[in-house]
């Protein structure tokens, strides 16, 4: 009898001991990426800021585009690593755990920020994105990870990087465990996701970096009217983001035909300068971030902002510069977001906000993520309609997706799987 317990009790403990081997494998794992992907972010995050900075003070910059262009397609091109990009990294995590490029990191770090510096349309997820997928290779190298937990060691570094340059940690892990395939969600990467994104977090708030936070003028009033107009706005950006993602796919296709990359880049940086200086400011260059503070704290943007953006935007990416979509996205919600509430005669500021986060949704099909990020960029005060905004965008957006290698599995109409490509 005693030997009979005692073995159950040695059976417990080492059915318990898996589990303890595993959360602290996991987390010596996720903690490494997180520290490598918080100092780099870091780095990232004042080289971009510092691209800005002297782009705004020395405006002729704009004029070394083609030059900037230049560099960067001969750097991709040195390295054989034209064809990688932020689907690379979607697609590791989403099938097979294909590592990425090591190479990838200072190739999109260097090129970010000369696409900022010369005044390209672009955000900086990209290259987090892609700097995280890079960090989390390296990690997997040196403690040999298989195939399965290379995967999860790819949504660590996906985490820690978005965590790092954008300060909203909850966002950078749902982000990270929804982004490639929409409606399964791999809970085993839920703790190390979260090891990742909370140390990149701290390392960059130790170290002085701000996060992204936003102050709405007013709090948020929930009423029949509100309630309404947020489900309008929302339809109008599903809309609004199947109409980007279908138009940058479609220029990428017309740009490609032009099969010299050089050629296809300086078209693009001279079609670039045209604009801005057709438009008579420099609004729509680089990321925007001060055109969205206005936007949401001021309810202040100019009624077609939001279509210039878009398409200074596509001609940057589908010419081959590097950076990101999603803040140009997050540029786009707010801008029409409040020229919206000001035809409403509503709160300009609050719908910029909901037009931010419903384009964020209709764009990634990531609605848990952007839910926490309503919560981390404006406060909890208006949750009901951002979960709103979020539930109507995704549903309205159809199978359209910034990245041509995210899957999407559940029907958004109905109950049963899909199994559909955005890139198709």
């Amino acid at each position: 009898m005693l030997s009979h317990y005692w073995g159950r009790f040695l059976a417990t403990l080492k059915h318990a001991w898996r589990y303890i081997r595993a959360f602290g494998r996991w987390m010596l794992y996720a903690s490494i990426t997180g520290i490598i992907g918080g100092f780099i972010g870091m780095f990232f995050h004042a080289s971009v800021e510092w691209a800005t900075h002297a782009r705004e003070t020395h405006e002729y910059f704009l004029y070394f585009m083609p030059i900037a262009g230049i560099i960067i397609v001969g750097l991709y091109n040195a390295f054989n690593s034209y064809g990688d990009n932020t689907d690379t990294v979607v697609e590791g995590v989403r099938r097979d755990g294909r590592t990425v490029p090591i190479v990838l990191a200072p190739l999109i770090f260097i090129s970010t920020v000369l696409t900022h510096l010369c005044g390209g349309s672009a955000g900086r997820e990209g290259a987090a994105l892609q700097l995280g997928g890079s960090i989390a290779t390296q990690v997997g190298y040196w403690f040999d990870v298989d195939k399965k937990e290379m995967k999860v060691l790819l949504m660590c570094g996906m985490s820690a990087l978005f965590s790092a340059l954008f300060g909203t940690p909850v966002t950078a892990v749902f982000f990270a465990l929804e982004v490639a395939v929409v409606g399964i969600m791999q809970y085993s990467a839920l703790v190390p996701c979260i090891a990742a994104s909370v140390t990149a977090y701290i390392i960059t708030r130790v170290n002085g970096v701000e996060p992204t936070r936003f102050a709405l003028a007013n709090m948020p009033q929930i009423t029949a009217s509100t309630l309404m107009l947020t489900v309008a706005l929302a339809a109008l950006c599903a809309v609004l983001s199947i109409i980007f993602c279908r138009a940058i796919r479609r220029s990428e296709k017309i740009m490609h035909r032009i099969k010299n990359e050089y050629l296809r880049i300086i078209i693009g940086a001279a079609g670039l300068i045209a604009l801005t200086k057709l438009v008579g400011c420099y609004d729509y260059n680089g990321a925007g971030m001060d055109v969205i503070v206005r936007a949401v704290e001021g309810g202040e943007a100019k009624p077609f902002a939001f279509l210039l953006k878009i398409i200074f935007t596509i001609i940057t990416i589908s010419a081959g510069f590097k950076g990101g979509e999603i803040v140009p996205t997050l540029f786009i919600g707010a801008a029409f977001g409040c020229v919206f509430g000001n035809i409403a005669g509503a709160d300009a500021g609050l719908f910029a906000a909901i037009g931010m986060v419903a384009m964020f949704c209709g764009v990634l099909n990531c609605p848990l993520a952007s839910i926490f990020l309503s919560i981390e960029l404006f406060g909890s005060s208006g949750l009901l309609l951002f979960v709103i905004a979020s539930g109507v965008s995704y549903m309205l957006s159809g199978y359209s997706g910034l990245y041509s290698s995210q899957k999407i599995m559940s029907s958004k109409i109905r109950a049963r799987y899909v199994n559909k490509n955005t890139g198709k």
